[in-house]
């Protein structure tokens, strides 16, 4: 009985994992913060540090969103389509997927 029980138990926990990670899939939204690289990360996400992200973006790191609200760090699909918006603070909208945003269009705020 018991294994019976654990083995619904382990099915019904896998089924929760599956819905909450198809609920975060396809979900266009739109996040506010700062376009930043990822060496800086959090630091860079401030309007002083606009020279230092370029600098940081051309030699080689990867382009992230740092939110406004929770400073979460984002790491951007399509960094072409934030090109001109290095340090600045934007509004981007897009479709994100765990720690990862796939770009659709960008604001400058």
């Amino acid at each position: 009985m018991r294994k019976v029980l654990l083995i619904c138990f382990a099915l019904c926990f896998v089924f929760a994992m599956y819905a909450m990670a198809a609920d975060d899939m396809g979900k266009s939204s739109t996040v506010k913060g700062w376009v930043a690289d990822d060496k800086c990360g959090a630091k860079g996400a401030n309007a002083k540090a606009e020279a230092c992200t370029k600098k940081c973006l051309e030699s080689g790191a990867k382009m992230v969103v740092v939110t406004d609200g929770d400073q979460k760090i984002l790491m951007v699909d399509n960094p072409d389509s934030l090109k001109g918006h290095e340090g600045h603070h934007v509004a981007v909208t897009g479709t994100v997927k765990g720690d990862s945003i796939h770009v659709d269009s960008a604001k400058m705020l």
